[in-house]
């Protein structure tokens, strides 16, 4: 550790910082300074009882709601009797069980986390047959299991969503190319290549030997993500990188320009980050940029900003917008319809992937959704590797929108 930790009976220092080595493999973000003041604090507060300890601790080392399941398990395994792996390994195998909503789906991914957590906090080796799955995802054979495919992001283990980011780096979104005002020589066509034909002629004394006709030329459109980086779409939007990232190096991606920018609480521009080769680079670059992330939701202020300032820039080639929230707007609705529909005059497309959308029967009760509905070209999920192997769907159909507009008219 960086800081000195204070002097404490027996080896409570060194324990507490093993737990928040587990807490991060377990996907919770604990920093140094939280540590420090997670071991000050339990020295003054005492360890006379296990109640008191695990609050203390959730206090200094959980900051987001979505992370305290995962405390509770990890502080379960982790401050029990020395046998606990031995009941986590039993927890790890194969389990036929009934879904029973999302409170009981997010336990069992937290139970998972800190399983592989406290697993490998005891020195377990790494194991092959996980490199061999991440090798198979190369290839794009990750299909194998249709469970994993089906199954929601915010509910997978570490290790399940390192495997998931790599499926999502070999997908790839083919588009039609745009038609221009230029024209390029072809060996058919409907206008007559009058210069070409000229040309020739002055060759052969005047004669016209052969026609010629000229053709349409074409160019790749670009993409513009506005991607939602807010505290409910965090795990989504991580993965929502990952696929930006892939498209801009892909080797024949389809797409001119990929443009990304994020949006919580402000508007950010990531696309100089996401243009960087290493994609777990790409990825850090972009958070520092973004200071909003896992932060509230200002959508309409957000659209407001970029149709402003951004708009014109990036929008006026014909662009297809891709646009990455959940929807549940905090601010004014009625200002948040008015610059979706801004955004969608303002491009060829608008296409709307939300992962509410996971649920069956999902249907548009919340006023942001709502505002934003009838103004998108399409709407999709972006919830599992199924939905986003299924967004080439997305610039043909308009996906779940008629039923939902359905839904909202009765």
């Amino acid at each position: 550790m960086g800081a000195t930790l204070p002097e404490t009976k027996g080896r409570l220092a060194q324990n507490i910082v093993h737990f928040a080595r587990a807490l991060r493999r377990a996907g919770v973000n604990v920093g140094t300074a939280q540590v420090h003041v997670a071991v000050e604090a339990v020295e003054q507060a005492g360890f006379t009882k296990r109640q008191d300890f695990y609050y203390t601790l959730r206090a200094c080392l959980i900051t987001r709601p979505e992370h305290l399941e995962t405390y509770h398990q990890v502080f379960t395994f982790f401050w029990r009797d020395p046998e606990y792996l031995e009941r986590m390994m039993k927890m790890m195998l194969p389990l036929v069980q009934a879904m029973g909503g999302e409170d009981e789906a997010r336990a069992q991914a937290a139970e998972r986390r800190a399983a592989e957590a406290l697993s490998e906090e005891q020195g377990r080796p790494a194991q092959a047959p996980e490199r061999e799955e991440i090798e198979l995802d190369a290839t794009f054979s990750w299909s194998e299991h249709e469970q994993f495919r089906q199954m929601d992001f915010e509910q997978m283990s570490a290790a399940e969503i390192r495997r998931a980011a790599s499926a999502i780096r070999t997908l790839r979104l083919p588009v039609d190319p745009l038609l221009t005002r230029r024209f390029a020589s072809g060996a058919s066509g409907r206008v007559p290549d009058t210069r070409q034909i000229l040309r020739r002629a002055m060759r052969r004394g005047g004669e016209m030997h052969t026609m010629s006709f000229k053709t349409p030329r074409t160019r790749p459109p670009n993409l513009v993500a506005l991607c939602d980086i807010s505290g409910s779409m965090s795990v989504y939007s991580r993965m929502m990188m990952h696929f930006l990232h892939a498209l801009i190096w892909a080797p024949n991606p389809g797409w001119g320009h990929v443009h990304g920018f994020t949006f919580g609480t402000q508007l950010t521009n990531v696309t100089r980050a996401l243009h960087l080769r290493d994609v777990d680079q790409a990825l850090e670059a972009a958070g520092q940029d973004a200071p909003d992330w896992q932060g509230g939701t200002r959508i309409g202020a957000a659209l407001g900003r970029f149709n402003r300032d951004w708009s014109r820039r990036v929008l006026g080639q014909g662009a297809v917008v891709l646009l990455i929230t959940d929807g549940l707007e905090r601010g004014d609705t009625a200002k948040l319809a008015a610059e979706v529909e801004r955004l969608a005059l303002s491009c060829r497309k608008l296409i709307w992937l939300n992962p509410l959308l996971r649920w069956d029967g999902f249907t548009p009760k919340a006023a942001g959704i709502r505002a934003i509905l009838p103004h998108v070209g399409s709407f999709h999920a972006c919830h599992s590797l199924d939905a986003m192997s299924d967004l080439v769907r997305a610039l043909s159909g308009p996906g779940e929108k008629p039923r939902l507009m359905r839904a909202m008219q009765d």
